[in-house]
């Protein structure tokens, strides 16, 4: 792995010197950023199939105390995200300058901003936990699981957010490297805790938690460690400087993470609201959504993989100001997403029913699941260009136009038909109009990447 991130460097370095790249390289390049980026996103689901199988095995409302609170976790989660997003992007665009001592100047600034941001976060997090299961519809013998699983959740909401920051900054540095293998130590750790808190020290739902705490105290630590300490480019700890934040540099981190912010929150309240729709369905109905949404997300992971390229390629042309180079890699990394997803679609069709199997036991459970990933693998073409499409954007600093495209997606798309299928056809029907929905969404992303005024290159 080190020789291809020498491989790496040597062709980024061709594209902040202004060399002439052949398409070989190009896609060369591509596949180079993108393998590690693959292996990390597979890995973190891994992580979430593993907790989600060990909590499947203690029965179906251990299963659905997780789920009913699943989508407001990647409400925080979408949070921290942002805030690391706006800050390092920045730094793919001055890295791409050959400015490194100025990127190193935003880490600082992000590293105190970002912590100072994940503490209120997480005490709000930690304040509602105890009435977020009832606000979700949850019933009596699942919400005092969920509400405990919640709070250590909300608890960790600052290791996530320095765990999101540090490998946000080595891959728009051009290290996609260190964070994919970190992130696959981190799932091998998530099974070592997880079966010591939840079947060994017997915490069951909220061990499921303490163990995945765990394996983000060390993995957070790591990153951090490469980031500040080892890294070239970003090593901080080798000059002194003001971890005060600036004006400017706070500014831009809001213009570009704000966006992505406000459409998380509103993305995930659709997604809140959905669970809200699935609950009255049943715990089986709630249980089957959470779990089919574990098992999707493998075969999206892929196209996340390439995204992550894709932002780290465009954002450092950008900042070297090729508009050739950020056309081609957006093209690049578009039909290597679209390729990638199609495959993985074809394979959840097949073995949705072996990927069921590992998460529950629970028939039920089970059928519903099937029949919800059957229908979603059609949607996994057109879901991989809009995943690719707004990477591509956020690494061009471009982020209001795409996060307002992608809440009318959900809110005025998915959502009305989900109320309108749902109670005529269950569980299918919720899964159905997602599936309508993503494909709409993968049409209009195509559109804007085709004539959209996205690439902003200041003389």
């Amino acid at each position: 792995m080190l020789l291809e991130k020498k491989k790496s460097d040597r062709l980024l370095a061709l594209i902040r010197n202004g060399e002439k790249m052949t398409l070989r390289q190009q896609l060369y390049l591509t596949v180079l950023l993108s393998v590690p980026g693959i292996l990390a996103q597979i890995s973190n689901i891994i992580m979430e199939y593993i907790d989600a199988s060990m909590v499947g095995s203690l029965g179906a409302n251990e299963s659905a105390s997780i789920g009913l609170v699943a989508t407001s976790m990647w409400l925080f989660w979408g949070l921290t995200s942002s805030v690391a997003t706006g800050f390092s992007v920045q730094v793919a665009h001055l890295i791409g300058a050959k400015k490194s001592e100025q990127a190193r100047s935003v880490l600082r600034q992000a590293i105190s901003s970002t912590l100072l941001f994940s503490i209120a976060v997480a005490l709000i997090g930690v304040g509602i936990s105890p009435y977020l299961p009832s606000w979700l519809g949850g019933t009596q013998d699942i919400n005092h699981d969920a509400s405990i699983y919640f709070l250590i959740f909300a608890l960790t909401i600052p290791l996530y957010q320095i765990n999101f920051l540090a490998s946000s900054m080595l891959r728009c540095s051009g290290n996609m490297y260190i964070p994919s293998i970190l992130n696959v130590a981190m799932c091998f750790m998530d099974i070592l805790f997880n079966y010591l808190f939840i079947f060994v020290a017997g915490l069951g739902v909220p061990g499921a938690a303490i163990g995945t705490l765990c394996a983000e105290v060390v993995t957070a630590s790591l990153m951090m460690y490469f980031l500040c300490v080892k890294s070239e480019e970003m090593g901080i700890i080798r000059e002194k400087g003001s971890f005060l934040p600036k004006k400017d540099c706070v500014q831009k981190a809001i213009k570009i993470g704000l966006p992505m912010a406000v459409e998380h929150v509103v993305i995930c309240g659709a997604q809140i609201l959905t669970t809200v729709i699935v609950a009255p369905l049943g715990k089986f109905a709630i249980a089957a959504n959470s779990f089919a949404v574990t098992a999707e997300s493998l075969c999206y992971m892929p196209g996340y993989g390439v995204a992550d390229a894709a932002t780290t390629l465009v954002g450092q042309s950008i900042g070297a100001k090729r508009k050739e180079l950020v056309w081609r890699f957006a093209k690049i990394t578009v039909f290597m997403g679209i390729a990638a997803m199609t495959v993985m679609g074809i394979i959840m069709y097949i073995g949705a029913p072996l990927m069921m199997d590992i998460l529950t036991p629970v028939k039920e459970i089970r059928d519903l699941g099937i029949g919800a990933l059957r229908i979603e693998a059609f949607a996994e073409p057109m879901f991989a260009a809009s995943i690719v499409c707004y990477s591509i954007f956020i690494g061009a600093g471009d982020t209001l136009i795409p996060a307002g495209m992608n809440l009318v997606s959900i809110w005025a798309v998915r959502l009305t038909l989900a109320a309108i299928l749902a109670p005529t056809m269950g569980l299918n029907g919720v899964w159905l109009a997602m599936c309508i929905e993503l494909c709409f969404r993968g049409v209009i992303f195509l559109a804007r990447l085709k004539w959209g005024n996205w690439i902003k290159i200041k003389n």
